[in-house]
């Protein structure tokens, strides 16, 4: 009789040749990696199945073998009462305006992502942090070879005894030239740039981001070195990479500003030792970044006073009043196209929003008017305080009619026409008395404040706008100015 042949039994098909033991090394396989969170997929989709957001998957090459072995150097666990407290003193960096925004410098071990618009200042910022330290300091380029970035330091004034500069793109080698330079501080200028060859995927890829950040993280945790990491951004001002970046590091900036203008914004969308609400203002010079201490002074540099569509808001950034002109224009509409509502430096729907409650509960003829509002000196602002100062501001346009010059507005503009008191007060009326102004309108329900400026209140919309003088009725000539 003919037995019947029975499969090896370590698993193996006849005439194949069984697999090597747990020893051999994974092969590399090709993933596809959602440039948002981070998470892989066996195969390209149109949506993330682990964020939901749309056309973020990119191929890249995955070697599971290749991932670096996780760091043993951090201490085991503590009682929560023999931490130290003062080893989270943030150190200062000479910098006011960014030790503002950081809550009054950079903390040992702390993790900062800085990110902004090619050409707007970031390596030139960061270059100034570093010779403005005391200790040691490393500037790792991996965009820029060293001659350049030399050439920078000179204009800048930024030649440092104790500036260490690294022109290099491979993880391995900047971590050599941390332990050989042991600094206190360290800029890797970009994170997009930086790749480990063990990761076994192109530069710029999510792994590579990923892997490499999570490195310098780990570093910067064990041997108590602040690193500041320098970010792409994408063609929508948003950091570039994915988004498990954000999360890793302590604190991420956003510096902010136009090319054409000298005005450039530091501000805190992440900070773990702080507030996030704190704004930083410089300067673009010739000789670098120059802080900018009384903004309000530089954004009513230029205002002309007795011209429509003019209002004065005292604002607030954090604990900082900063006083901004709002101006607003709006001209006839063309017939059966419709109305167009244009917002530079402030919140658009925001805008739609006024616009609408200006037509219904204050009755004027906005259906049928184009609208553009904008923030003089190119700062850019979303506090429901300026809701008032638009409203007025459009008003004054719309009847060719201006707003007495030594006359200040703050107030929050709800759907029914009424107005809401806002924060701090106190401090903006100080800010606008210190200005010259004379008078301000503020919600009724607002605070009593002893300020030596007379305080004009206003429970609703339309009530703000009798207050200062603004006709309701037809547009007529021009008023020279209003007492």
């Amino acid at each position: 009789m003919a037995t019947t042949q029975r499969p090896p039994t370590n698993g193996t098909l006849p005439g194949r040749v069984p697999r090597s033991g747990p020893t051999s090394r994974p092969t590399s396989r090709v993933v596809f990696a959602c440039s948002e969170c981070g998470a892989d997929h066996v195969k390209w989709a149109g949506r993330c199945s682990s964020c939901g957001d749309w056309n973020t998957l990119v191929e890249e090459l995955h070697d599971p073998g290749a991932a670096p072995a996780p760091s043993t150097n951090r201490a085991g666990p503590t009682l929560i009462g023999a931490v130290g407290a003062d080893a989270g003193d943030p150190i200062s960096t000479s910098l006011p305006e960014l030790d503002r925004v950081l809550g009054g410098g950079i903390v040992p071990g702390a993790v900062t992502l800085l990110g902004g618009e090619p050409g707007i200042g970031k390596s030139t910022l960061l270059l100034q942090l570093l010779a403005a330290w005391d200790g040691p300091t490393l500037y790792v380029s991996a965009e820029e070879s060293a001659q350049q970035v030399r050439l920078r330091a000179e204009r800048l004034g930024a030649v440092g005894e104790r500036l260490w500069l690294h022109a290099e793109t491979s993880l391995p080698h900047i971590v050599d030239a941390i332990s050989t330079t042991s600094p206190e501080l360290v800029v890797i200028d970009s994170i997009q740039t930086v790749s480990d060859p063990a990761l076994g995927s192109l530069p710029g890829s999510v792994a590579q981001v990923r892997g490499c950040a999570n490195r310098l993280v780990n570093i910067a945790k064990e041997r108590g070195i602040s690193v500041v990491l320098v970010g792409h951004v994408t063609k929508d001002g948003g950091l570039a990479g994915p988004r498990v970046l954000e999360h890793v590091v302590d604190t991420v900036l956003q510096f902010e500003g136009d090319k054409h203008h000298a005005l450039r914004l530091l501000r805190a969308a992440k900070h773990r030792f702080g507030p996030t609400n704190e704004l930083g203002l410089f300067e673009m010079a010739g000789a670098g970044l120059i802080g900018v201490p009384d903004p309000s002074t530089l954004f009513l540099a230029d205002r002309r006073t007795g011209v429509p569509g003019s209002a004065v808001v005292p604002t607030m950034e954090g604990q900082r009043p900063i006083v901004v002109e709002v101006q607003a224009l709006t001209t006839s509409g063309v017939p059966g196209v419709p109305s167009r509502r244009s917002a530079l430096g402030l919140d658009g729907a925001r805008l739609s929003m006024l616009m609408a409650v200006l037509a219904r509960r204050v009755g004027l003829p906005m259906g049928d008017q184009d609208v553009y509002a904008s923030t003089a000196g190119g700062v850019k602002l979303v506090e429901p305080g300026l809701d008032l100062g638009v409203c007025l501001a459009v008003v004054s346009a719309l009847r060719n009619q201006p707003l007495p010059a030594d006359l200040a507005v703050f107030g929050e503009v709800g759907l029914g026409g009424e107005l809401r008191q806002v924060g701090h007060a106190a401090r903006r009326l100080t800010e606008a008395a210190r200005l010259g102004f004379k008078r301000v309108v503020v919600p009724a329900n607002s605070p009593a404040v002893e300020s030596g400026i007379r305080v004009l209140r206003a429970s609703t919309l339309d009530e703000a706008v009798a207050s200062v003088g603004l006709r309701t009725g037809g547009a007529g000539p021009p008023s020279s100015k209003i007492s």
